[in-house]
């Protein structure tokens, strides 16, 4: 499996493997595109999972957080949406497109969808898995040609209903203390089960944001703020939601 180094979280270097920059421009999307494949044993072919890293960008949680769904036996794609100029000149672009749900972010991802499809590797089902900002857009991407979506504290879009129609069957995480999506996951399996999306929505009581990261992330100038906000790691709540993770995708991708 690829590398599995870590600096806390810190985007400070470049981890990308894999330059998906031609078929991205020739799409539309950014001119410069690269993201960090993790493969598992074998030769496969394997089911697929493009991720979507947090707010902070590609860094080594995310580079762990794709090891360890290779391990778990998925080819998987964290693609790197700050790649085109860093989270300084990408980060306002992409949540702009987040909230309007569209935009050269969505090219970029599904240009790194069909890269995993057309790379030869894989069984034809593909997941799509998001944390934090990540995490809204695995929402949006769950009807679009995915086969199963994990969704770890996203934000929900405006017009839910709109945006999830036909989805396909979701599985997600949030935390109760976390102060950034106070009833998120009440209303998002609302929103399922009246549109009859396939669910499987959990609120863990004693967990905040970012508590699937096994380190403290983003600028050390602002964690002290994010811990208020309860933005921090939750060991005990984090084994439960992974698990939950890869039974649904081992429901969904590989029966």
């Amino acid at each position: 499996m690829a590398r599995t180094e870590a600096d806390h979280g810190q985007p400070s270097r470049d981890h990308s493997n894999v330059d998906l920059s031609r078929a991205s421009a020739a799409a539309g999307g950014s001119p410069a595109l690269r993201g960090y494949l993790a493969s598992p044993e074998g030769e496969g072919p394997f089911p697929a999972v493009l991720m979507v890293h947090e707010a902070f960008g590609l860094d080594d949680v995310t580079v762990r957080h794709a090891n360890r769904m290779a391990a778990a036996g998925y080819l998987t794609l964290a693609v790197d949406l700050y790649s085109d100029g860093g989270a300084r000149r990408c980060l306002v672009a992409t949540m702009r497109a987040l909230a309007a749900g569209e935009g050269r972010a969505f090219t970029d991802l599904a240009t790194a969808r069909d890269w995993l499809r057309e790379s030869g590797r894989t069984t034809g089902k593909i997941g799509v898995i998001g944390f934090c900002m990540g995490g809204g857009f695995a929402l949006l991407l769950a009807n679009d040609g995915f086969d199963a979506a994990a969704v770890n504290y996203g934000r929900l879009p405006k017009n839910p209903e709109k945006a999830l129609a036909g989805a396909c069957p979701i599985v997600a995480n949030f935390g109760g203390k976390d102060r950034t999506l106070r009833g998120g996951a009440a209303k998002l399996e609302s929103v399922l089960d009246r549109l009859g999306v396939e669910n499987d929505v959990k609120e863990f009581p004693h967990a905040g944001h970012g508590f699937l990261n096994d380190v403290e992330t983003g600028p050390r100038a602002l964690r002290p703020l994010f811990r208020v906000m309860g933005v921090k790691p939750d060991p005990e709540s984090a084994p439960e939601a992974w698990q939950r993770i890869e039974d649904h995708f081992a429901k969904h991708l590989k029966a």
